[in-house]
């Protein structure tokens, strides 16, 4: 078969230019990558893609952790210090408890208030410009306590043994208040808000430890003073409170007449004069993302809201009829300051450490969970770290240039294609110029 010189030179120079491509093609990796366009290597840059997209998400992750534990760290240390000042209004309420002077107990009641009034202070803790306890609501200032003092409700707060007793009444187990009401027969009494039934202070407070010592575990209905006439639950403390435990109209003009021990006595409710602390935040939580995957809304949480630092009574629980107001372990503890500027140590003997105590143990239970959520974006950041470094070796292994293998290549095709040009111009069949 003859070959022409036109096929030949064809031929040559498809591929002489097939070689100067390689060549460029080897030239253009020397910025450091192998991968500049899709048709380089279709399925390297596939991974490509895939890996550089990994890595993005991973960098936004690390940046979600570290403003979640900033922000769980300023979280911590506002709770840490509201501790410390709750810690001290227990310790006080403790010294009340004693032998003092009304002008003691006014004193005391001046230095309780300082730690309380502290605890708002602190929960008021900005950072960067936004509150930590306000829940989405962040640009708002969550907690404000009055200048003038309100009438609010004054409840009894059950101990353990107490509510382990009286649960049974109510036939759920939640019951840990009760209202206290006060007769014109001068004594006072705690209403069961979910059955209406009444009981006198000294069988709440002493008296039903006799039961028990009789075997009795739970209250039964001849246990009650009386009942109050037409009272419909625990829904009804909306009707004559607000969240915060304020008394409204109807409640001022509430009374009752209760059968005990065969004399009628008519029954109110029992208020103290204080302040109170007001929650303008709302209960929504920030989620910071800390990994890829399901979202997890209650572990990717990471603010503590007013619900979380000062838990609920019976006036905004879940069955009052009311809103949980956001503030009422501020308003329990202000409670103790009014009673003990009052000078009521019977009250400050018996119920004041009780609710100091369950105020100052919501606060730790919050301090608590928020430790918890901080070592678990704590131990994300390792694993993310460590992710990174592995998804920028893949990255490498698909999109980097091997600088080694690439001079030697380059040098190989550098010497191709010069033979190549030298081979040519001896075999290339002359044209009529090169005669001319």
């Amino acid at each position: 078969m003859r070959v022409g010189s036109l096929q030949m030179t064809t031929r040559y120079m498809t591929q002489l230019n097939r070689s100067y491509a390689n060549q460029a093609n080897l030239m253009e990796q020397g910025d450091g990558a192998k991968l500049h366009r899709p048709s380089d290597n279709a399925i390297g840059y596939s991974k490509y893609l895939r890996f550089n997209t990994s890595y993005g998400e991973n960098d936004q992750y690390q940046y979600n952790i570290k403003t979640a534990v900033s922000w769980m760290k300023n979280t911590d240390a506002a709770l840490v210090d509201m501790a410390d000042a709750m810690k001290t209004v227990v310790e006080k309420a403790n010294q009340a408890q004693g032998t003092n002077t009304a002008s003691d107990m006014k004193a005391i009641a001046s230095e309780m208030l300082v730690q309380v009034q502290q605890c708002v202070s602190d929960a008021n803790t900005q950072v960067n410009g936004r509150y930590l306890f306000a829940g989405q609501a962040d640009l708002i200032q969550p907690y404000t306590i009055s200048n003038d003092k309100y009438e609010r409700g004054l409840t009894k707060t059950l101990d353990d043994k107490q509510a382990d007793f009286f649960n049974d009444a109510s036939k759920s187990g939640d019951l840990t208040q009760m209202l206290t009401l006060e007769g014109d027969d001068g004594n006072t009494y705690y209403l069961n808000t979910k059955t209406g039934k009444v009981y006198s202070k000294d069988f709440v407070d002493e008296d039903y430890k006799d039961k028990v010592a009789q075997g009795q575990e739970h209250a039964v209905d001849a246990d009650a003073a009386g009942e109050i006439s037409g009272w419909g639950g625990s829904t009804d403390v909306s009707k004559y409170f607000d969240s915060r435990g304020v008394i409204n109209a109807a409640g001022k003009s509430f009374s009752s007449n209760v059968t005990v021990g065969g004399s009628k006595v008519t029954m109110t409710f029992a208020t103290v004069n204080q302040y109170i602390v007001t929650y303008q935040g709302d209960r929504k939580q920030f989620s910071m993302v800390k990994e890829n995957g399901a979202a997890q809304p209650a572990t990717d949480s990471v603010n503590a809201g007013g619900v979380d630092i000062a838990g609920s009574s019976i006036f905004d629980n879940e069955d009052s009829g009311n809103e949980i107001s956001g503030a009422n372990a501020f308003n329990d503890l202000l409670t103790v300051v009014a009673m003990c500027e009052r000078d009521d140590s019977r009250w400050m003997s018996s119920d004041s450490k009780t609710l100091a105590n369950n105020s100052f143990n919501t606060i730790n239970i919050a301090q608590t969970v928020v430790a918890a959520r901080q070592q678990v974006y704590s131990d994300c950041e390792e694993m993310l770290a460590t992710q990174s470094e592995t998804i920028l070796e893949d990255i490498t292994n698909v999109y980097a240039t091997d600088v080694a293998k690439l001079a030697v290549d380059l040098m190989t095709a550098q010497t191709i294609y010069n033979l190549s040009l030298s081979f040519g111009s001896r075999v290339i069949p002359p044209t009529l110029a090169d005669y001319m």
